[in-house]
């Protein structure tokens, strides 16, 4: 951060300072999103800085439009644009509400709408053959692949995010009522249902393929467990999510955001209404959600184009 903010006034970088502390204690943020955050606010700190600001009550809306403006002509897609300006309309709204501003300058800051790309999913076939074709030869290969079933049995079945999974302890698990306790962001608790099968593959690891990894005083109560016995991390759980689907015809290459996606699409494929979908994905907001029926149009389009003999 003080490479970034080499040259700005020093209010400035310890306003900076104490709303990376505000994200990460307060809000609960992901170290990954406070990270983004701190950046997008750095970078526009030593941008009205050059400005001649040097308090954070100097920063104006003008001085806002003019950064986001030399972001547009550095060839920013929409997307960062967009993205960008929501981190300055979040710190100058801190800034106003903990006193440091007399004005929220950034409360008429508008921005692009983002491009939302349609999220690539598997298709309800893939999604059978990485589980039930795959799923028996994958824990034959001793305790790592038993593990590995049912992670990906758990994601599939819960669309939980991979740090959620990480996150995940023994007792979070309600097995007589097939329940997941889930931490979710802003540390938001969830409950998520799960099927037999993700069921079964958790009684597996829990009765065979935890016990042979776990390490005494190393393991903990966390309910997934690396190949050295410690808490499982989200770069092994990528890896291995990666590696299982080469193994399917077809099958696009996706990490365990992808099985995110997935399990909301055919959610909604299957008649369960948005409101729902939202909660157990754990979305702040329905727009968020929304995109998934797009994907389940696309697919209507595709098949009716493909069938109708007048489309």
């Amino acid at each position: 951060m003080s490479a970034a903010l080499e040259g700005v006034h020093g209010t400035l970088v310890q306003a900076l300072t104490d709303y990376e502390r505000h994200l990460r204690l307060e809000r609960g943020l992901s170290a990954h999103t406070t990270r983004a955050y701190v950046g997008d606010i750095s970078d526009l700190l030593s941008h009205v800085s050059r400005l001649g600001c040097t308090d954070v009550d100097d920063v104006s809306l003008s001085g806002l439009r003019h950064w986001l403006a030399k972001q547009q002509t550095l060839g920013r897609s929409r997307t960062t644009l967009a993205r960008r300006a929501a981190a300055a309309r979040g710190f100058t709204a801190w800034t106003h509400r903990t006193g440091l501003a007399k004005t929220d300058a950034g409360a008429m800051l508008a921005s692009p709408k983002p491009h939302r790309a349609l999220p690539v999913a598997l298709s309800v076939g893939e999604a059978r053959s990485l589980l039930d074709e795959e799923g028996p030869r994958v824990r034959e290969q001793g305790p790592v692949g038993v593990r590995d079933v049912a992670i990906l049995e758990v994601l599939y079945a819960t669309g939980m995010r991979v740090g959620e999974l990480c996150g995940l302890d023994v007792d979070d698990v309600d097995a007589e009522r097939r329940l997941v306790r889930v931490l979710g962001k802003g540390r938001k608790e969830r409950s998520v249902p799960y099927g037999v099968p993700a069921q079964d593959a958790m009684k597996h690891w829990l009765s065979r393929g935890r016990p042979a990894l776990f390490v005494a005083g190393h393991s903990g109560a966390a309910l997934f467990l690396g190949a050295r016995g410690g808490r499982i991390d989200q770069r092994a759980v990528r890896t291995l999510v990666h590696a299982r689907l080469e193994a399917v015809l077809g099958a696009p290459d996706l990490g365990p955001h992808g099985l995110r996606h997935s399990t909301a699409t055919h959610l909604l494929e299957g008649g369960a209404d948005l409101r729902t979908v939202q909660e157990l994905l754990g979305h702040s907001s329905l727009a968020t959600t929304q995109i998934y029926t797009h994907v389940s149009a696309s697919r209507l389009r595709s098949a009716y184009q493909q069938a109708h003999p007048r489309a």
